[in-house]
């Protein structure tokens, strides 16, 4: 017995849209949105090195501290200054001697930015021996 049905007289043929072939391509690209979604919001995967300070960079014991505390001062052996100020002071130690001891603390609730423009004046003036002081845990 035959599924299809004959057309009588008088009858219309009736359109039939197949949507198989719709359905396959919309759980395709489903399929595809799920997968790299994940990868999109997480950004690149990487692996943060770890470290251990041994010893600080000091010379005799008396190293000099930059601190930058919270929320925003620049303090170079408990002397507050400027930016510009630290950058000068700083660069006339490097004068001197370029093995100038610098150790640099930053406060933890500070952002990123705010401790490397302390680091990159440090770089800027040729100091050679710099350090990030952290607590160990």
């Amino acid at each position: 017995m035959s599924l299809r049905r004959r057309r009588q007289r008088g009858e219309k043929a009736k359109a039939n849209i197949d949507m198989t072939s719709l359905i396959d391509l919309t759980f395709l690209l489903l399929v595809t949105f799920i997968v790299t979604l994940p990868a999109l919001e997480q950004g690149i995967s990487i692996i943060l090195p770890q470290a251990k300070t041994d010893e600080l960079p000091t010379k005799d014991h008396k190293a000099n501290t930059v601190t930058v505390a919270f929320p925003a001062g620049y303090y170079l052996n408990d002397k507050p200054l400027s930016l510009e100020e630290l950058k000068d002071t700083l660069a006339k130690m490097a004068a001197d001697d370029p093995e100038v001891p610098v150790l640099v603390r930053g406060d933890e609730r500070l952002e990123y930015g705010a401790v490397m423009k302390v680091v990159k004046v440090v770089y800027d003036c040729k100091i050679r021996r710099m350090a990030l002081v952290t607590v160990e845990k």
